[in-house]
């Protein structure tokens, strides 16, 4: 600016050396910001190139846990009689083509007693004590003056930890005291006032008490086996499957048998075929943008490896292989149609078990590992520290941050030119100023001396 100034007044070079620095400077700076900028657009090349194949990585195991989880891809069990009796089926159950009929004599109840009316819940009971007895089970219940109201007894029941609850019903202006316990014949309950305590206890004892219902087992049988249990919900008379009781009728046999989603499992093997095509794409073009590095090859071997691998210890169908899918040369998968069928046809619990591997005191996840423990294995492998796909995000992070640093640097550097050069021109404008004045004194002593000559 300075330099231009003293140009338009006449001073210095006449040139205008503030633009031709400027110049010299972008010269020299701007090959090396599209250097840097062709670095940082094929490094993010790489990094979204990676970024696509891992989301479809995480997508695929996802969405396999999800539907696995869901039960969408196992049998399940159905009733005669959804109103008497809900069953399901747990994780790991095969179960085929099981049928079974269930007659339910009685619900398992849980004892209730309560009270007569009173007007206030913080008015005195009267103090002293009561003992809680469960089963066999005694509890001490103290009413003293930091307690002496129903709510106060009330509360002090359900600190005993004992099972019983105690509850304080407002009906229509009065009060009075329920107490329900848990259900099965086990937890009946008694609650007695000590000899010592105030009269006003007796009254919540139970024996003065009106019973709502006794407490009961639920009995029932299983293709004529009896059983009794405490509860209505119960896992453990037909392996696999829990029930729960909601009705009562011993002249009403339930029958409970089974479906399989045979058209989502064929879904689903269709499905597997299109995603898994998708992520060997978009991994094969991660390792293509990354100059065909090692452990991105290494990943796409372990994925095309994985159509073989054992998932199940079923003597005929282990693999997604043994159910029709093939791997072709190009190293995507497809699905021969007319082996799944056979296979679905002749072995469907063990095609099932490929999504729904059982589970027991023989097979578990490292026997029978099933698609989506499999699948989340080879997922979390590649992603771990020392897995391929961390390790070439990791890379390409440091490539990203050796060339934001270069590019600091090289800015610094360009910098520091810019101002070599304003100090260069500057000076060179200084002298030419000085050369200019010697040049004016010079041509006005010629003239003088021409003058005195004539």
């Amino acid at each position: 600016m300075i330099s231009n100034i003293a140009n338009s007044l006449g001073f210095g070079s006449g040139i205008d050396t503030s633009a031709l620095v400027r110049d010299l400077a972008a010269a020299s700076r701007t090959p090396k910001v599209q250097r840097f900028d062709a670095l940082s657009r094929a490094n993010q090349a790489k990094v979204s190139a990676l970024a696509q194949a891992r989301s479809d990585l995480d997508s695929f195991a996802d969405s396999l846990a999800d539907l696995s989880a869901g039960g969408t891809l196992r049998s399940k069990p159905v009733t005669s009689d959804d109103t008497a009796i809900a069953v399901t089926a747990n994780p790991g159950t095969l179960l085929g083509n099981y049928a079974g009929e269930i007659v339910v004599s009685t619900l398992a109840r849980a004892q209730t007693n309560y009270s007569g009316y009173v007007a206030s819940t913080t008015d005195p009971i009267g103090q002293g004590g009561m003992i809680l007895t469960v089963g066999t089970t005694t509890f001490a219940v103290t009413v003293d003056a930091t307690n002496d109201s129903l709510t106060g007894l009330a509360n002090a029941i359900n600190a005993t930890g004992s099972g019983v609850r105690a509850s304080v019903i407002n009906d229509a202006g009065n009060f009075r005291l329920v107490l329900k316990g848990e259900s099965g014949a086990a937890k009946a309950f008694t609650l007695t006032a000590d000899a010592g305590a105030a009269p006003g206890l007796s009254q919540f004892a139970t024996s003065t008490m009106t019973s709502g219902q006794t407490a009961s087992d639920a009995s029932f049988t299983v293709d004529g086996v009896a059983y009794t249990r405490a509860t209505n919900n119960f896992s453990d008379v037909v392996p696999g499957l829990t029930i729960t009781l909601k009705k009562a009728d011993p002249l009403a046999p339930i029958t409970i048998g089974a479906t399989r989603p045979i058209d989502t499992l064929k879904q689903t093997l269709n499905d597997f075929v299109a995603v898994f095509n998708t992520l060997k794409k978009d991994t094969e073009a991660a390792r293509q943008a990354n100059t065909g590095n090692p452990a991105l090859r290494g990943f796409e071997r372990q994925l095309g490896a994985f159509i073989a691998q054992p998932l199940t210890t079923d003597p005929n169908i282990q693999s997604l292989s043994d159910v029709g899918i093939s791997t072709n040369r190009d190293g995507t998968i497809s699905i021969n149609s007319a082996k799944m069928e056979a296979a679905l046809r002749d072995f469907p619990d063990a095609v099932e078990a490929i999504f729904n591997p059982p589970r027991d005191g023989v097979r578990n996840e490292t026997t029978d590992p099933g698609i989506t423990f499999a699948l989340d294995a080879l997922r979390d492998a590649a992603v771990a520290t020392s897995g391929p796909l961390e390790q070439v995000r990791a890379s390409l992070q440091r490539e990203a941050d050796a060339i934001a640093k270069n590019r600091d640097r090289m800015e610094v550097r360009e910098e520091a030119y810019l101002t070599k050069l304003e100090k260069q021109y500057a000076g060179m404008d200084a002298r030419i100023a000085a050369l200019k004045a010697t040049q004016s004194y010079l041509e006005q002593q010629i003239k003088l001396w021409s003058s005195s000559d004539n």
